[in-house]
């Protein structure tokens, strides 16, 4: 039986779903992003899954009690999917020759034949799809990314390392709910942390969104964890952030007020 999940309501009034199985109470996702499913953010080691290099914390989403459809790949979906989660940055800026990094880490319980997977894809502005970057999927043998059968990595995409062969086993990790420190047969396992760096061609505003999905059952989980989404090394959810429109109303709120403010002392 999975583990019992509590929802949360975000500043951004997005709903994020935080595991309370394992041994790890997950914090809620950053301010600036949305959650279907699933969701949270670890800041400590938590069973296979370490920190990143160079950063104490990371995101993560979950199959485990995620709703049914969550986590598909936006385009092109297999047929195969069941239940999964999926999570939205917030919107930030760019120009052409700026540099998106992050890294990402795909577990999972299950193999063999089935094949779930996970992926991560740039957005215009929040809801129209770009790209993708690159996904992964569970295999028997071989590198996990790009997933087989799958969109391959994006034009300017690079890994580092460039070989993601499952570090296989039963992987412990809480988000996982029941399924932490199982493995159904050949491709269970995790990759353990791997670099993304792509380089940005054409200006704008984007967002990134990320997705997991258990495929043909809904048992034996998956998860998929990120660190570090920067842009030029500065994190997006720090000065690089858009603010959402319902935010430049506040603010411009805030500036009216604090005018009549002023000419009423001067009145």
């Amino acid at each position: 039986m999975k583990n019992r999940s509590w929802v949360a309501i975000g500043l951004t009034g997005a709903i994020a779903v935080l595991s309370l199985g394992g041994n790890a109470v997950a914090a809620p996702l950053p301010d600036s992003w949305t959650c279907v499913g699933n969701c949270g953010t670890n800041t400590a080691v938590d069973g296979v899954v370490t920190l990143a290099p160079g950063f104490n914390s990371y995101q993560w989403i979950s199959t485990n009690n995620g709703p049914s459809g969550a986590g598909a790949l936006p385009v092109g979906p297999t047929g195969q999917e069941t239940n999964g989660s999926a999570a939205h940055t917030g919107t930030f800026s760019v120009n052409a020759g700026d540099t998106l990094n992050f890294y990402f880490n795909y577990i999972t319980s299950d193999g063999a034949q089935y094949t779930e997977y996970a992926w991560a894809g740039l957005y215009q502005d929040s809801s129209t799809f770009d790209s993708y970057l690159f996904t992964a999927r569970t295999t028997p043998s071989g590198d996990t990314v790009p997933g087989f059968s799958l969109p391959g990595l994006g034009d300017g995409v690079t890994l580092i390392p460039n070989t993601t062969e499952i570090i296989s086993g039963g992987p412990a990790f809480s988000p996982l709910g029941s399924s932490s420190g199982t493995c159904y047969s050949t491709g269970c396992g995790y990759t353990d942390w791997v670099q993304m760096s792509y380089t940005f061609t054409t200006a704008g505003i984007y967002s990134l969104g990320f997705g997991v999905t258990n495929a043909l059952d809904n048992a034996f989980d998956s998860a998929f964890a990120i660190a570090g989404v920067s842009i030029n090394d500065v994190p997006i959810d720090d000065n690089n952030t858009v603010p959402e429109p319902v935010t430049l109303a506040l603010f411009g709120i805030g500036l009216v007020g604090l005018s009549a403010s002023r000419r009423k002392r001067m009145g």
